[in-house]
């Protein structure tokens, strides 16, 4: 049984979760509902909590301002929102979970399921702890995301975006290939980092690939448009991305067919 809070200034939305997880989820137990971060707080520091659904746009001080309160802990979040773009590219970089409101049955008993295993694994605090950090950061500055967290496994690598040389897919994975030459996989598809990667460095170039531009050290159609990395790596660009391809290019080396 997990002690859960739900965390949210919405009451349709505080009561909808609550009703969705006594009718879904029999090993949470509802310690507390909070309408505002001040309530959250007072309920943390009066109860043992093992999960929070933490709502991100809330009067006052926003969900992210708990985060430094929940860090040192080995309290598990899932985040509830409505859509915000950039916000949900930030959480999925970091490996972190979220509900998008209306909050589908499904994704919540799966969102459920997860932070139980998480928790009885009691995997490594520091990893999820970092990709907090990075989170809040993200977030308070709403840069480009800079660094993603990759589950390894063992819990998570946080990686610098600038250190990935290129990702390509196998099956129903992505094998993250880095400047150092480690290699990590992840058992996400392609599509999902194409999504979070800053698309002026990152380029799909073919179903199986995404190349990092930073490393590209030429490229030719001797065989069909072929790249070839700085590490040596050759990558074929499939047709229909070709064009694409050398518009990216253009822009990216600010370079003007026309002069």
């Amino acid at each position: 049984m997990l002690n859960a809070i739900i965390v949210d200034d919405e009451e349709f939305a505080r009561s909808s979760l609550y009703f969705l997880l006594q009718e879904n989820c029999e090993n949470i137990h509802i310690s507390g509902i909070a309408k505002s971060v001040s309530e959250a707080r007072n309920l943390l520091a009066h109860h043992t909590i093992d999960l929070i659904f933490l709502d991100i746009a809330m009067p006052g001080e926003n969900g992210f301002d708990l985060i430094p309160q929940i860090q040192s802990t080995s309290t598990h979040v899932i985040f509830t929102t409505a859509y915000d773009q950039y916000a949900l590219k930030a959480i999925k970089a970091n490996a972190l979970d979220y509900l998008l409101k209306p909050i589908d049955i499904d994704e919540l008993k799966e969102a459920v399921n997860k932070a139980s295993k998480y928790i009885a694994l009691s995997k490594t605090e520091s990893n999820r702890n970092e990709g907090l950090q990075n989170l809040a950061v993200n977030l308070s500055e709403r840069n480009e995301i800079r660094k993603i967290s990759l589950p390894n496994g063992q819990g998570y690598s946080l990686v610098s975006i600038d250190d990935i040389v290129h990702i390509e897919a196998d099956s129903n994975y992505s094998v993250f290939h880095l400047a150092n030459k480690d290699k990590i996989t992840v058992s996400k598809v392609l599509k999902e980092y194409e999504e979070i990667l800053p698309d002026n460095q990152f380029i799909r170039v073919h179903k199986s690939s995404i190349v990092n531009l930073n490393y590209l050290r030429e490229y030719n159609s001797k065989n069909g448009l072929e790249l070839i990395l700085k590490t040596g790596d050759k990558i074929a660009v499939s047709r229909r991305r070709a064009s694409d391809f050398m518009e990216k290019i253009k822009s990216y080396t600010n370079f003007d067919s026309d002069k």
